[in-house]
């Protein structure tokens, strides 16, 4: 029996044509792309049917909404198909591969993310590879998890953050290694793919829930983010120098507010700057106050994986203590 992708266009790039202003994604050109793509045709290569969003959406334009939707769209035809390709801008691609991810509970099927830098309807596009190889990938049924593929690399989508918005290898995952690398052979690293499963399938929809992420650079003025620290934010993603660290000579005024902000049930999380490396809070004296204010490490995680990772743990109306340990737990590889 031939096997059965299903191809979620949500819009971005890899669909988009020359208009008035600028790029804009098109229906009709996307579909004109793939039904042309000869390699889709060949023999040993699985049946393929589309399903377009609409409207279609820059990935600046993608939110709690959207991922949700991509999460419906996966589970009403998730006994239908092998896997399924994610057709997505690459601006928040982390954000969605992360947020689908968690949402996509016990998943046993791939599910990849792609695009491109260049339009299927410019020179050098590419998007063709990136198409025909993820149909691939999500029909071999070996990298049974949420993923990207971009530039002959397959790495965990919850691991995943844009690099380059000009490269081909737009994405990387600096704290795990890649899934697969794809030359003349589509070469999987086995014993690394597919997170640990606890049940069957179950997609988990998110809530709107308001969270925020606050970026330390030198000379900041903390005042400023005092008056988001209210009771309505439920979290907040900490980007912290090196391994956790925070200036503590600006008039002590950071912990003053995030200890108002942890007694009114805003949960805080501490993620590094660094692309590569771990949180390791109390390593230094200017990660202990985080600690003593009831901080929570972040770990290895990257900040489009930690602030999704609140939102849906959020949405299923754990207790702050509940989820304060989930975010130190490991659900679905998105730390080490």
């Amino acid at each position: 029996m031939n096997k059965k992708v299903c191809i979620i266009y949500t819009g971005g790039t890899i669909g988009m044509v020359s208009g008035e202003h600028g790029y804009v994604p098109s229906s009709s050109a996307l579909f004109e792309a793939i039904h042309s793509m000869k390699d889709l045709k060949k023999a040993g290569m699985p049946q393929i049917d589309i399903v377009q969003f609409d409207p279609l959406l820059d990935s600046s334009n993608m939110s709690i909404a959207e991922w949700n939707k991509i999460g419906e769209a996966i589970n009403e035809r998730y006994d239908q198909y092998d896997g399924f390709v994610i057709l997505h801008g690459t601006d928040t691609m982390s954000y969605s591969a992360s947020a689908l991810a968690f949402m996509l509970e016990n998943l046993d099927k791939p599910v990849v993310f792609t695009g491109s830098q260049i339009p299927l309807c410019e020179i050098r596009s590419d998007g063709y590879n990136n198409i025909v190889t993820s149909v691939i990938i999500a029909s071999d049924g070996i990298a049974r998890e949420v993923s990207i593929y971009f530039d002959g690399k397959l790495i965990r989508g919850c691991r995943s953050t844009k690099m380059s918005s000009t490269h081909f290898a737009a994405f990387d995952s600096p704290n795990c290694e890649n899934l697969a690398e794809a030359g003349i052979n589509i070469e999987y690293k086995k014993d690394y793919c597919c997170p640990q499963r606890n049940g069957k399938f179950r997609f988990s929809p998110m809530k709107e829930v308001p969270v925020g992420i606050i970026k330390m650079f030198p000379g900041i003025h903390f005042q400023i983010f005092e008056s988001i620290m209210t009771e309505q934010l439920k979290g907040v993603v900490l980007e912290t120098f090196g391994a956790g660290n925070i200036p503590t000579s600006s008039s002590g005024a950071l912990i003053p507010i995030i200890d108002k902000a942890y007694k009114n049930g805003t949960l805080v999380i501490v993620c590094s700057q660094c692309v590569q490396g771990s949180v390791s809070l109390g390593a230094y004296e200017t990660s202990k106050a985080l600690i003593d204010i009831g901080a929570v490490s972040g770990k290895d995680m990257t900040t489009e994986a930690a602030m999704t990772k609140l939102i849906y743990l959020f949405s299923k109306d754990l207790s702050i203590d509940e989820i304060s340990l989930k975010m130190t737990e490991n659900l679905c590889g998105e730390l080490t």
